[in-house]
This record gives C-alpha cells, structure tokens and sequence, in this order.
C-alpha cells in the first residue's frame, strides 16, 4: 500500500474534518450576527423545548446528541455572548412521567450540556411535557417540579431582575387548561406583579428599578392605568391567543383558531383547544395583555418561530424548538436590550440531525482511510 507523501497530510485533513464539525455546530442567524453589545445592554439567548430525558437517556443521545448540542451551545454562547439563557418550557421530553430523582437528572443533564456556560444566569419556565396535560395537571406535583428550578414559586410561576430587565415567568399550562386548583395561584401572582408594575410606573422608576420588589402581597384586582409596553418581559410556554384578522385587522397564524374560548368548559373541548390550536384561550391573553401589559412576549411549543404583533401593539415572539426531535430545522432567538428601552432580536438556527449525522460519517471515514493509507 502506497505510502502518504508526507506523514503531516493525515494530521491536516483530520483538522480540517474537524474544523468542519466545529463549523456544522456554528448558528446561522437571520441578518447576520448581532451587533457587539453596548454598555449595559442585556443579550439574552431563548430556547425551547429541549426535550431530555435525563437518566433515560439512549447511547445515542449520551454519545451523539448530547455531544452536538454542547458543541452548540458552546459555539453560541462564545460567538453570540448572551448574559442570560432562557428556557421557555419542555426542557424534558416526559417530564410528567418521571420520579423526582430522575426530573433532577434530567436539569443535570442540562448543566452538562451547558458545560462551564451553567454559571449563567437561568431561567426555566415549564411546559406541558415538564408537568403533564389538562387531565393530569396537579399543584403538589408542579410544586415538587418549580422547587427544583431557579425562581420559580409553588404554582411555577416567578419573577426575575437582571441588569434593570424585568422578566415574568407565567404557567401557562395552568391557564391553558381552565378551572384547576393552579390557575387561582397564577392569576393572583400576575395581579401582584400588576400592582407592582404600575407602582414602579406612577413613581417614574421603571425600568430603572429603583425599589426592591415586594414579594407577597395580596392586592384586589384593579384597573390597570399602564401603557401598552411599559411592563415586563413575560415568558410563558404557550403562545397567546392570535385574534382573527376579522375582528381585529391582524394576520393570523397558519393554525385554525376559534373566536372565543372563554366560554369552554367542557374536558372534551379543552382536549380540543391542548391537541389542535397550542395556544392560550382569549380571557387568559387579554387578562396577561391588560394586566401586564408587556414589553415583549416569548412564547414556544409550536416548533417554529413566529414574530407576532397583537392588536394593542404587545410584540409576541414564538421561539423555535431547540431539538431534533419535532419536526423543522432546531433554532432559538438572541435578544438584546438596550438602557433606553429598545429590544433587537435575530432567530439562529442550528444545522439538521442529518446533515451533522452525514458530517460525522465523513469524519470517521476519511480519518480511518487517512490512518490506513498512513501505513
């Protein structure tokens, strides 16, 4: 067997191969890559739907998957520099089926595939995989799920500051599946986080925060004399409801919607609203519209992005999933707030399962012809 002509040839074409790897895991973000941040802006990187599972996790997933996503994440977090991630529900794949033990490996997990990137800042919101459906949704269960991620109260919902940025955590699978003993809880959370909101607003001070938050006290829905935009950044795992463009001059989604579900009631119908619009009813996206009154929404589950404009003005923005494992190309979005109050975003987007797979192919099988024609 005929010899390479020179022994460094093996070692660059590994490189190289290599180098190609590294450049499979690099994001592709709309419009290029986002300006370099200025003084006391905020970048945050948003992702969703994970889908681990932890302890249960497949030879595959703990040698091949696991082993891209940390080199995506790497190569994000080095090339993009976010100061804070966050996750906007489904981080576990069944998650409403595992033991304690085994929701604590999969948050493990997680921090593993972060890396050394764990010390950021985090913030968890859950999804219907993390704490189960409408039929079986439950408060001791959310309860022992929310005590294991940062900030996140006994009915999953939590509030954040970070860098003068507001974020509110909502539980949006408890407002998407009606009359249950959690949504009481997270409509009391938004109203105290309302009045604080409009506190901070009469005083002048927000976003400036230039009083501690109050933590828990209970005060009587009022009407809200807040500015469309002028709340916080809301997170929540299902979108808001998209009213029809012919009553509100919007464009909607792709997906079929119905006109009011405020009157729904019915286990069946709920079923309904959970399996085929994925968004939240209309007297749960107008009570987070007019309570809050966002700066900005994040929302996932659907897989895909969407950026959304409702007819008071409040941006939604649905972020794409970050997994293999739903259909479309794996992604997130990177959010920059600026000290004035100005937010850009860009959506990046990850390669697909088959061409890393193809990439990894190539890898083994030129480095293992390189070896033998070495020799």
């Amino acid at each position: 067997m005929a010899a390479w002509p020179n022994p460094t040839h093996p070692l660059l074409l590994v490189a190289a191969l290599l180098a190609f790897e590294d450049w499979l895991a690099t994001p592709s973000c709309s419009g290029g890559l986002p300006a370099a941040r200025g003084p006391g802006e905020l970048r945050a990187m948003m992702v969703a739907d994970l889908m681990l599972v932890g302890s249960d996790a497949t030879y595959a997933d703990r040698f091949f998957r696991d082993h891209i996503m940390y080199k995506f994440f790497a190569n994000s977090i080095q090339t993009l520099k976010p100061d804070v991630i966050v996750v906007l529900g489904d981080i576990s794949a069944k998650g409403s089926e595992l033991t304690e033990r085994k929701w604590i490996s999969v948050i493990e997990q997680f921090e593993g595939i972060l890396g050394h990137h764990s010390s950021l800042p985090l913030l968890i919101t859950l999804g219907d995989k993390d704490v189960g459906t409408c039929a079986t949704l439950d408060r001791k269960f959310v309860q022992r799920r929310a005590k294991h991620l940062p900030g996140l109260d006994s009915c999953g919902c939590g509030a954040f500051e970070i860098s003068n940025v507001s974020f509110v955590s909502l539980n949006a699978v408890a407002l998407l599946c009606g009359n249950n003993n959690l949504r009481l809880g997270v409509e009391k959370f938004m109203e105290r986080e309302s009045h604080h909101f409009q506190r901070l607003n009469e005083a002048g001070c927000y976003p400036s925060g230039c009083e501690s938050r109050e933590g828990s006290t209970e005060v009587s829905w009022r009407q809200n004399s807040m500015e469309s935009g002028s709340g916080p950044v809301v997170l929540l795992h299902f979108p808001l409801h998209k009213l029809d463009a012919e009553f509100t001059g919007v464009t909607t989604s792709s997906e079929a919607i119905v006109s009011d579900h405020s009157s729904v009631s019915s286990s069946s119908k709920q079923r309904e609203i959970y399996d085929r619009l994925h968004t939240l009813p209309v007297n749960s996206t107008q009570y987070i519209l007019q309570s809050l009154k966002p700066r900005i929404v994040f929302s996932a589950h659907t897989g895909s992005f969407l950026d959304f404009l409702h007819a008071d003005g409040t941006r939604e923005v649905t972020v794409p999933a970050m997994t293999w494992k739903t259909r479309g190309v794996p992604g997130f979005v990177i959010t920059t707030f600026d000290i004035k109050g100005a937010m850009t975003l860009k959506c990046c987007w990850l390669a697909q399962e088959w061409h890393v797979i193809i990439g990894c192919l190539a890898f083994l099988c030129v480095t293992a012809l390189a070896i033998r024609l070495s020799h």
